[in-house]
């Protein structure tokens, strides 16, 4: 069988080993006579699956003992909701930085709870790239600030972090997380769909620090409230067992390969690639995102026209090439590079950018 070169920016590319093991337990999960998707969420046989998804991830992104890893659904966009619900006073503000259309996503949510503000944005430069922000930036009466780690749309991601002292962090990582190394103490919560580096759609993971978490504010309805997951390790209703399970699947794959410090390298080698590509174009391909904000998992650019770019595009489809059209929003060519996408699927639309040019 052939596999497409996978370049979908979400859901996107999964392990192939993580595809085959899940193919090969499906239709008997560890000698049950079942699918785990058949089995109760309760039982002891599932425990183990979602103990062990914990686990791995405590131990690939070194979470300290004094926060929680919480299992949800909804996607990133729910948590936009949760999170002013869950810690937005009627005496206090949020602050927020705008890199991308995400991150005004979870503005706008924001502001139907509460006060907002925007400590910093970058629209004014089509968000081509990341701000300088400081302790200061902050507001007087902040309850958090909110950043977005990666912009998939822009191509744009943080190369630091920001520290701000006294008030909590809170980062949405859904497009980088497990791309590299952090310092998950710097943030009181990061949140994630998995459907780019961690498993497939219907999982959204939480890590939030426990004194954070003791901030969140009462009579919330029980479904929204962080503290329903955390007393219940996410077992208050039936969580997306399969999603969970796989997502167990792809935290062996990551450990396989060497851990998160070797996938931040082979990440970074993927993407110097085609950047050296984009960059020796002599103007041919345009990088949307500055240097210094480009980001490892969305490698944005343009064409000289927008001729040429559907020309690009066909041509890249003729040649196994999938996901290669940049967000509507901004159109152009995108090439999501997350985790579990090869280094020779980037060394072949390379090879395909460099052929296309001479002929164009």
């Amino acid at each position: 069988m052939k596999r497409a070169y996978n370049f979908n920016a979400g859901p996107s590319a999964l392990p192939f080993e993580v595809l085959q093991r899940a193919q090969a337990e499906l239709l008997n999960f560890n000698d049950t006579g079942m699918s785990v998707m058949e089995l109760s969420h309760r039982s002891k046989e599932y425990d183990k699956v979602h103990q062990h998804a914990i686990t791995d991830l405590k131990t690939l992104l070194r979470i300290p003992d004094n926060y929680h890893v919480l299992f949800l659904q909804g996607g990133a966009s729910l948590q936009f909701s949760m999170i002013p619900l869950n810690f937005l006073s009627s005496t206090s503000t949020a602050d927020y930085v705008l890199t991308g259309s995400w991150s005004e996503k979870a503005l706008k949510e924001a502001q139907k709870v509460g006060s907002t503000t925007v400590i910093a944005s970058t629209e004014h430069n089509h968000y081509s790239y990341i701000p300088e922000i400081s302790a200061s930036s902050a507001s007087s009466n902040s309850s958090y600030v909110h950043i977005t780690s990666n912009n998939t749309i822009y191509g744009t991601q943080w190369e630091s972090y920001p520290n701000f002292s006294q008030v909590p962090l809170i980062a949405d990582m859904s497009s980088d997380i497990l791309s590299r190394e952090i310092n998950v103490e710097q943030f009181s919560m990061i949140y994630a769909g998995a459907q780019k580096n961690l498993g497939p759609s219907g999982v959204t993971v939480v890590i939030i620090k426990d004194e954070f978490l003791q901030k969140a504010n009462e009579n919330i309805a029980t479904m929204l409230d962080y503290n329903t997951y955390a007393k219940s390790n996410s077992l208050y209703n039936t969580p997306p067992t399969f999603s969970i399970y796989m997502l167990s699947l792809v935290l062996d794959w990551v450990k396989e390969q060497g851990g998160v410090p070797a996938i931040e390298s082979k990440n970074k080698e993927k993407a110097n690639i085609l950047y050296q590509r984009i960059d020796e174009s002599d103007g041919f391909y345009k990088p949307h995102a500055e240097l210094g904000s480009r980001s490892t998992m969305n490698v944005v650019f343009t064409l000289p026209s927008e001729d040429l770019t559907k020309k690009f595009l066909a041509k890249a489809k003729e040649h196994g090439f999938v996901g290669l059209s940049g967000h509507r929003s901004i159109g152009g060519c995108r090439a999501s590079i997350y985790n579990a996408v090869p280094l020779d699927t980037c060394e072949a639309l390379s090879d395909f950018m460099r052929v296309f040019k001479s002929e164009n």
